[in-house]
């Protein structure tokens, strides 16, 4: 069990005043058996007129702004203490009929997951691309298939941070050879819908320990990743930006059928358009003497 505290930073700057909308957060990490939050803050500034929280129709957690007045920069700074225990693959017990891949879901699991088996980008090319990694016989153990897919996404794709707003399409990944990690998130998701799994987004926070042989990449900001609903281990993740099978160094915060429903922070302005000069994000997560927890 390891103790982090995340500080996520976005600042808007505008070249002069705007009236400032209302801006949604997706900042708090959700909480479960392998993730307790110890302590959190929201700082904002301009201190907005008024903020509330709720629960979005996925169980994310939600702050949301409203300011009365205009201001030439807007500066959000999440900080958050956890405690975070890390899910090893071994542990994965998937029940008799799911240990096997393909596998159908029962009933019960395919109506709940309809939505998260459902293709949002159906490509003859990405069904092909995870077709010639399942191999001829078109059968393969679950999770090593799964791993499989994971690496070659690795292997075959090259990392590029991107600060354009959106996500390429599954196609476009493909075809460029290059994407982001949530590029990466939603290339892997539609290609395991493609054969038949259920899959959904995940956007948070990754862990980049400092050390000399770590080569994850993702850090410096929000990160993004997938989970596969497996029968008997539930929603797995897998983060194929870093070959990562299990949680990790993965800090979830907003999970959604689609990566435009898990945006970390969204929000209106009304003036000029070419007002609007940038908006600069840092994200650290940085591990803490353990004796500090409350």
């Amino acid at each position: 069990m390891r103790l982090l505290t995340v500080r996520h930073v976005s600042i808007y700057r505008y070249s002069t005043p705007v009236r400032l909308g209302e801006h949604c957060m997706m900042f708090r990490p959700r909480e479960s058996h392998d993730l307790r939050l110890v302590k959190t803050s929201l700082e904002i500034s301009p201190q907005p007129k008024e903020l509330r929280w709720l629960h979005d129709v996925f169980d994310n957690s939600i702050a949301i702004a409203n300011f009365g007045g205009d201001a030439s920069e807007l500066k959000f700074i999440s900080t958050v203490t956890l405690e975070h225990s890390e899910t090893q693959l071994p542990a994965y017990k998937l029940d008799e009929q799911a240990r096997t891949f393909p596998f159908a879901y029962s009933p019960e699991d395919a109506s709940n997951l309809e939505r998260g088996l459902r293709p949002r980008h159906p490509s003859e090319s990405v069904l092909r691309w995870i077709n010639g990694i399942l191999g001829p016989t078109g059968q393969a153990e679950t999770l090593d298939f799964l791993r499989s897919v994971t690496l070659a996404t690795r292997a075959q794709f090259t990392y590029r941070r991107r600060i354009e707003r959106g996500t390429q399409t599954p196609h476009e990944t493909l075809a460029l050879g290059t994407g982001s990690c949530r590029d990466f998130a939603l290339f892997m998701m539609e290609a395991v819908r493609a054969v038949g799994l259920a899959a959904r987004f995940v956007s948070g926070y990754i862990f980049t320990p400092d050390t000399e042989h770590h080569t994850s990449v993702g850090g410096g900001a929000t990160h993004a990743w997938l989970q596969v609903y497996l029968p008997g281990a539930g929603w797995v993740d897998f983060d194929p930006t870093n070959s990562i099978v299990g949680n990790r160094n993965l800090i979830r915060v907003g999970i959604a059928w689609d990566p435009a429903d898990a945006l970390p922070l969204w929000g209106t302005y009304t003036g000029f358009a070419r007002a609007f000069l940038g908006l600069e994000v840092s994200v650290s997560v940085v591990e803490e003497p353990y004796e500090h927890a409350a």
